[in-house]
């Protein structure tokens, strides 16, 4: 039977072998200062430097530290998704694999969540990394801020702490790793917010580009359509549908008039707009009615478990139970 755990920390890593022997020996001492039941889960998102062979290595030297490899890289999204899935503890902490988060604020953290939070994020108040980065981030967090309602300083730190139940409830999939607090606050968990310490990256290469904040701004859309009509689709496009639909009634009822009136109407650019409002009010109307069925049916079949397909093998986390999550999915194979 596995010991009961306090703590899990989830560290996405991509290429941070040289990076991640420091970082998790900064963990365990913060934890083991702690006095609780603790691991640490590296979620290895199809690194090519030997990320995992280091996580094994180590794995044998610690039994808190575990490992999880994806079959490529997904992303982090996912990465969090399966470090989630395969965490045990009560409360976790999410820190990125770069060094550059520091684990000495995880304790702060972790009190914040003891005051009633059910996820603290951190906010990255003097930031080490180039202006271009920072002044994206500013914009980034302000549309988000306005677009969604949920006001944070840095809504995408790496470092979080969240209640066990917060995080798992969590779908997080594609880069909606960006918009995590707003996820939590959409399904009514408390967040809050505590300043962290951010230091400047000694290995490796970030992978930050400008092109990742225009592919969040579609990611945005997302969030805010699932976060309003992810259970009532029929109501944003039935509303639209049925918009359209009476604007073109009400033109074709004026060139109805018009026509007894006698005018020509035939050859109006109005009539053509006319029956357009209306085969498209209908079709979105059609459109919303199927996609209300489609959650109905999602319903009621049930929602299945994340991460789990995308997972290649597990180290440290036992025989018995890396076996049991491993059948769960197709090829996965077990190490540790």
């Amino acid at each position: 039977m596995e010991q009961a755990v306090d703590l899990s920390i989830v560290v996405p890593a991509l290429n941070e072998s040289e990076a991640l022997p420091r970082l998790l020996e900064e963990i365990a001492a913060v934890c083991e200062s702690l006095e609780v039941a603790w691991e640490a889960i590296v979620v290895d998102d199809g690194s090519t430097d030997g990320s995992m062979e280091l996580v094994e290595r180590l794995a044998a030297q610690r039994p808190q530290i575990r490992g999880v490899r994806l079959r490529r890289n997904f992303g982090k999204s996912a990465a969090l998704a399966a470090g989630f899935e395969h965490s045990r503890g009560e409360r976790i902490v999410t820190i990125d694999g770069d060094g550059q988060d520091d684990p000495a604020d995880i304790p702060a953290l972790l009190a914040e969540l003891d005051r009633g939070a059910d996820l603290v994020g951190g906010w990255k108040r003097e930031r080490r990394d180039p202006l271009s980065r920072r002044l994206a981030s500013r914009v980034f967090n302000r549309v988000t801020a306005w677009a969604t309602g949920v006001s944070m300083h840095d809504m995408n730190c790496g470092l979080k702490a969240y209640r066990g139940e917060c995080a798992r409830s969590l779908d997080v999939y594609g880069e909606l790793h960006r918009y995590v607090p707003v996820l939590a606050v959409q399904q009514g968990w408390r967040v809050g917010e505590l300043p962290v310490n951010h230091r400047p990256r000694r290995h490796g290469r970030s992978r930050f580009g400008l092109e990742r904040y225009f592919r969040g701004a579609f990611d945005l859309l997302t969030v805010v359509f699932i976060g309003r009509y992810q259970y009532r689709p029929l109501h944003l496009f039935g509303g639209l549908g049925l918009a359209l639909t009476a604007f073109g009634v009400c033109i074709g009822a004026y060139l109805t008039i018009l026509k007894l009136g006698g005018a020509a109407i035939g050859q109006r650019p109005l009539l053509f707009l006319g029956v357009l409002l209306v085969v498209v009010g209908i079709q979105l109307l059609t459109f919303g009615l199927l996609a209300q069925m489609v959650v109905l049916a999602r319903q009621d079949r049930g929602s299945g478990r994340p991460g789990d397909g995308q997972v290649e093998r597990l180290a440290g986390f036992g025989e018995a139970s890396a076996a049991g999550r491993a059948r769960s999915a197709t090829g996965t194979t077990v190490s540790g």
